[in-house]
Formats: structure tokens, C-alpha cells, sequence
């Protein structure tokens, strides 16, 4: 058994999935670089045959992206298997992973397929896979509620059809770590037969919130690869997260005793990065990456830490990117301070961008009385850079109860200051209304979320929007302590991307 641990990650394709998340092709190879800086293993890319946006990502990435495998996933279908291939083709190193149901509610009442129909369908499928690559993965999809023997025998007529990695996923969150720990001896037993090239793996969903200890369970059972997502995006309940995985091993190698390859100091920007371009906020309380994960509040805490940081933290949050400090900001700063406050966040700034950024931070400033270091990776992040944005100036709302709701904008489109003005059902409504006619063009509203940053009443409001226009979806982010003016931040930064940065002619 090697004691290698590989890391897989499906960010880009069951974390994808979850309700409200349409990463653009350019997003999604974003995403790619920064898993390939982390030194993730594996980088499940996509489903090419899905869509094809899906195709080009896949495509994107297994030209661009070197380091890593990258993989596409596949039904056991001919054209989901020559198309994944064609996508993956001009990677350094590529995977195709075909799947198939194998729990009988999902052959009688979803396939409408015989035990016997479905084993068919994965030899063929792992054969044709095989035919083009020699890394060939297989799952049987809903494994912990498939019979026992049933889900041997699949597994072990995709090892002899050329699988060499087997992925036992629990699709549904079902199962519990004992059980999972049983499943998973019996399938490295029964399914590998002491071949030391067969890799078995896991993919447990957190419908029970056990996804990580499922996983991580597993490995004492053989499990040699453990599939994850950033910040544990996926669908419903999410995935078994990324950054919990690698610590946890990295943390208590007493207990797992396997090697792992990843650089886990990257975990805090990787974990910003998908949450910024995929809408989805990290929760304060997350473990390794959420603010808190090393905040001290309590008195008896803050005692102990200042005396000797082990008395409370078990991680160096250095080790996962964490700076374990916070940077105050506040209206008296001056351009030194601000300076100095991006050199420790590791941010630089030069030129314009440092003085629309500087600005940001004096206006928040004002309303909000200091700003900490979150705030302001937020705030350099949320302001536009570079010539060709249309940049938010301001605005100006109006409305009551016998009153229609209207806006008035002001950007800055060309070096030059116009105003723009809408009307709507709502002060958010008629502010969209607004900045569609500055953009010059005509956009849907898909999703809208408020999220608060800090709390308190000076609160700052992180706003996520998805617009459609001409049948594509584009993503926006605001920040601000006014929820209206952070809307139309956030649909600034979407119409942005709608009109490729370049503003509409004067």
C-alpha cells in the first residue's frame, strides 16, 4: 500500500454544481492555476460532455495548466468518452473518469436498467476510456447503498477492463464512519487482490455533515485518494472540503501516517478565490479558512495565546496562509499606512489602482469607523482595476410609500463622468434600471444574495449577483456598508464582464 495520499479535487465540477454558481470559462481556468499552486494532485476539470462551456473550461485548462492531472468526468457512454478526451488531449497529464449508478434505486427507478445492463455499460465504458488513456478512474455512483456483493463485482470488472483507480463515492451523505470504514476494507480487499497499482478512492457528500470524518476514516481502511472541493462546495449539503482534509493530515500524521503533496500555505487564497468568483461565502466559523478559525475573543483564551499560541491553536495559521493578524484602517490613515497595510496582505498596488483603492478605503472609512484586514482583502479585491472598466462613482436613490422607487448613477465611462437614471419596483431595482443604460445593455437578474462581512452597525455588506445577457450568465461582487450602493457595485462588476471591460462610447 502506498502511503502517498493523492488529493483530488472537484471544485470545477461537483462543486460547480451547487444551486447559483455559473463560473465562466475564464473563471474556472483561474481556479485551475491556484489548485495547481496549491499542489493538488488531481483537478477534476470538468464534465466536457456536459455542455459547451464545460468543454472549452476543460479544454482550457488541460492546455494551460501544468503539474497536476487533469481530469474530465464521463457516463459510461461512448460520446461523453471520446468527447472528454478530446478536451483533455493536449494536457500534460489527463484522467477520464466514467460513472455509473449502482444502487438498485438508481437502476430501477432513474436508469431504468437491469444489474446485468449496467455492468455492461461500465466494462464497455472503462474499455473505451482505457483505449485512449492510461489513467482510467471508475466510480459507482450511490456506492453506500448499492448490495455489497453487487458493487464488488462492478469494481472488479472495471479493474479488468483497465480502471486503476476505483472511487467508492458516497453520493447521498448515507453512510456513517464505521460502516464506511467496513466498505471500504472490503472493497481494497476483495477489489484490488493485492495489486499495488489500484488506487481506491472516496467521494463522500455532507448530507449528515460526516463527509470529512467519512473520508478521512477511509484511509485506515486503504483509501489512498480523497476527493474534495474548496471551502466544501458542491451539491446540496457540499463535498468533503479540501483544506480540512490536508490539514487534518498534516496535523495528526500520528494517526494517518500518509504523505500528502500540497503546499498548504496557498489554502487561504485558494479558499478567497472560489468564494469570490463563485458568489458562496465562507462562513465565519470555518475550519482552517474561515475568519475565526484563529480570532481569540475570550479573555481567558487571548491570555493563553499571548503566553504561548499552543495553549489555543493546534495550526500555525501561517501554514495555511493565514496571517493570524488583523490590519486597523481607519479615516485618519494616510497613504503610508494604506501602503503598509497592503505589504502585509501581500497586495501591490501601483498608480491609479492604489489611489481608487486608497479612496475606497477613506470612503468606507468614513461610515464605518476602522476596517481590519478581512475588510480590506475585500476592498482591493472588489475595486475595479485597469483602464477599460467602467468604474462606479456614485449614486443617488429616491423612493417612499407614494413614491417610485428611482436612481440616479454615475460612472466613469471613458475618463469622463456621466449619470444615468432608472426606475423600478425597489431602490436595488431602479439602480440596475440604471446602470443597463449606462452599459447600453439589456440584462436579467438570476441570483441576488446579501451577505454581512462584520457585524455591528456599521456592518459591511458583501453583495453577490448573477445577470444573464444574451443567454450568458456573469457574476458580480459588492462590497459596501449601504446594501444599495453595494448592488450597484456588484452589478457594475457583472455588466463589466457582460461588455468584455470595454466601456460603452460616449
Amino acid at each position: 500500500m502506498s502511503d502517498r495520499l493523492i488529493i483530488f479535487d472537484t471544485t470545477l465540477r461537483d462543486g460547480e454544481q451547487a444551486p447559483g454558481i455559473a463560473l465562466t470559462p475564464g473563471e474556472k481556468l483561474t481556479i485551475a492555476q491556484q489548485l495547481a499552486a496549491l499542489k493538488v494532485d488531481v483537478i477534476e476539470a470538468g464534465f466536457a460532455a456536459s455542455s459547451d462551456g464545460d468543454f472549452e473550461a476543460v479544454s482550457n485548462i488541460a492546455r494551460e495548466v501544468r503539474g497536476p492531472v487533469i481530469a474530465s468526468l464521463a457516463r459510461c457512454h461512448p460520446d461523453d468518452i471520446d468527447r472528454a478526451n478530446d478536451a483533455l488531449r493536449h494536457a500534460e497529464k489527463y484522467r477520464i473518469h466514467v460513472f455509473q449508478s449502482t444502487s438498485a434505486i438508481h437502476m430501477e427507478r432513474m436508469l431504468r436498467m437491469s444489474p446485468d445492463d449496467v455492468m455492461k455499460s461500465v466494462v464497455e465504458g472503462v474499455t473505451r476510456a482505457r483505449g485512449y488513456v492510461d489513467d482510467v478512474e471508475f466510480s459507482p455512483q450511490d456506492a453506500t447503498r448499492t448490495d455489497p456483493e453487487f458493487l464488488i463485482a462492478v469494481c472488479r470488472a472495471a479493474v479488468d477492463a483497465g480502471a486503476t483507480t476505483i472511487n467508492v463515492p458516497d453520493t447521498v451523505g448515507y453512510a456513517t464512519p464505521t460502516e464506511f470504514v467496513e466498505l471500504l476494507g472490503q472493497v481494497y480487499a476483495e477489489v484490488t487482490r493485492g495489486r499495488d497499482d489500484i488506487i481506491v478512492s472516496t467521494h463522500c457528500h455532507n448530507d449528515l455533515g460526516l463527509a470529512v470524518a467519512n473520508s478521512l476514516s477511509a484511509i485506515h481502511a486503504g483509501a489512498r485518494q480523497i476527493e474534495c472541493a474548496i471551502n466544501g462546495i458542491g451539491e446540496r449539503a457540499g463535498n468533503t472540503s479540501t483544506e480540512e482534509v490536508i490539514m487534518a493530515v498534516k496535523t495528526r500524521e500520528d494517526q494517518y501516517g500518509v504523505e500528502i503533496g500540497a503546499d498548504s500555505r496557498q489554502l487561504f487564497d485558494t479558499s478567497r478565490l472560489v468564494s469570490r468568483l463563485t458568489g458562496y461565502p465562507v462562513q465565519f466559523n470555518k475550519a482552517v479558512v474561515g475568519r475565526n478559525a484563529f480570532a481569540h475573543e475570550s479573555g481567558i483564551h487571548q491570555h493563553g495565546v499571548l503566553r504561548d499560541r499552543l495553549t489555543y491553536e493546534i495550526m500555525d495559521p501561517a501554514a495555511v496562509g493565514q496571517s493570524g493578524t488583523q490590519i486597523v484602517l481607519g479615516k485618519h490613515s494616510g497613504r503610508a499606512g494604506f501602503q503598509d497595510a497592503l505589504n502585509k496582505i501581500g497586495v501591490s498596488l501601483e498608480g491609479e489602482d492604489f489611489q481608487r483603492a486608497f479612496n475606497r478605503v477613506k470612503e468606507l472609512a468614513d461610515r464605518k469607523v476602522e476596517i481590519n484586514e478581512e475588510e480590506l482583502r475585500l476592498i482591493v479585491s472588489d475595486t475595479p482595476q485597469g483602464e477599460n472598466a467602467v468604474q462606479f462613482v456614485g449614486m443617488h436613490v429616491a423612493g417612499g410609500h407614494d413614491i417610485t422607487p428611482a436612481a440616479t448613477v454615475t460612472l466613469l465611462l471613458n475618463g469622463r463622468q456621466e449619470s444615468f437614471s432608472g426606475t423600478g419596483d425597489g431602490m436595488v431595482h431602479a439602480a440596475f434600471a440604471a446602470l443597463q443604460q449606462g452599459f447600453g445593455v439589456t440584462a436579467g437578474l438570476i441570483d441576488y444574495r446579501v451577505v454581512p462581512v462584520t457585524a455591528g452597525a456599521d456592518a459591511m455588506a458583501e453583495v453577490n449577483v448573477v445577470i444573464g445577457v444574451d443567454g450568458n450568465t456573469y457574476s458580480g461582487r459588492g462590497i459596501d456598508t449601504d446594501v444599495v450602493e453595494g448592488s450597484a457595485r456588484a452589478f457594475v462588476a457583472a455588466l463589466n464582464k457582460s461588455v468584455g471591460s470595454k466601456p460603452k462610447e460616449a
